[in-house]
């Protein structure tokens, strides 16, 4: 393995522990509500992402950007319906930690492979293999043992994971530099943030500024928290192969459903386990369906295996 490669895997799997280990930070900030977590972590995220873009010098690239995306409707609509679904992740997502839902907040990272790929199908035409229809159904019988024992369809997972997948299907309308990227779509959003913000502020009523520097630095430090990871998976993606990283994406599901369990106490019966064992056995499948070593066997033998 090339050194090249060994610090993309770095990069890469240091991005991933940082999100799945992101429950913790907003953990901090339980006492104050999701939505104005979520618009401090827009307003945040794009004053940081804009500093870094001038410390970096891509302040020009991100100017040409803008302009482009401007003159071009298509792609500003596809950037704002970008912006909206990634705020509707995150919100979900602040707000089912705080909730203690980690457990159904992993649930949702971990089939959001699957949706992205049926989002492929559905729109773009895309066509699956035998292995990849197996762990559809290994997936969906996960889900199904879920909802049939608690009575109630696991909506947090579902969201986080649609949510997610249709921002991957939108971004791929744009195709934009990581860090330029999300500078665009913070920016996108931050007038709603303000104004909430603002709304906060003339009731009274917002954490932020209001005595606890704790709490203030934490808002604040949204978003550094936001960015980072994307940072260091960018740098990463660039220098390993895409089926690398479809191994590595589970390293913050795993992490999250971790800290769920044995850190916060949330509830891991029977049930959860047996529904968790299909969903692992269908990204078990789905993942080597789509591996470097899998598609390099001879035809001869994938061709029993390959639709």
């Amino acid at each position: 393995m090339e050194s090249g490669e060994k610090k993309g895997i770095f990069f890469a799997a240091f991005a991933y522990a940082l999100w799945g280990l992101l429950p913790i930070y907003w953990k901090f900030l339980a006492e104050v509500n999701a939505d104005e977590i979520l618009a401090n972590r827009v307003f945040w995220s794009f004053w940081f992402m804009l500093v870094l873009l001038l410390v970096t010098g891509n302040i020009r690239a991100f100017k040409i950007e803008a302009m482009a995306l401007v003159q071009r409707k298509k792609r500003l609509a596809a950037l704002v319906t970008a912006s909206l679904l990634i705020s509707i992740n995150w919100f979900i997502y602040i707000w089912a930690v705080n909730s203690n839902q980690m457990v159904e907040a992993s649930l949702g990272y971990y089939i959001n492979p699957l949706v992205s790929v049926l989002l492929g199908v559905i729109v773009l035409k895309e066509v699956l293999s035998k292995a990849q229809v197996v762990s559809f159904i290994l997936a969906l019988i996960g889900v199904l043992i879920i909802t049939i024992s608690y009575g109630v369809f696991p909506w947090i997972a579902f969201t986080l994971a649609m949510s997610f997948g249709l921002y991957g299907l939108v971004k791929k309308m744009i195709k934009v530099d990581p860090a330029i990227g999300l500078t665009l779509e913070t920016l996108t959003i931050m007038p709603i943030a303000l104004i909430y913000m603002g709304y906060l502020a003339g009731s009274g009523t917002p954490a932020l500024f209001s005595g606890m520097l704790d709490i203030d630095l934490l808002l604040i430090g949204a978003g550094a928290a936001t960015a980072i990871p994307l940072l260091f998976f960018a740098k990463g993606a660039q220098r390993i192969p895409l089926y690398m990283i479809g191994f590595l994406q589970y390293i913050a599901p795993t992490l999250t459903l971790i800290l769920g369990i044995f850190f916060y106490g949330e509830p891991f019966t029977s049930i959860d386990l047996i529904s968790f064992i299909f969903i692992w056995a269908s990204l078990t499948i789905f993942t080597f369906s789509r591996s470097k070593w899998f598609l390099a066997r001879p035809k001869r033998i994938r061709r029993a295996h390959i639709h």
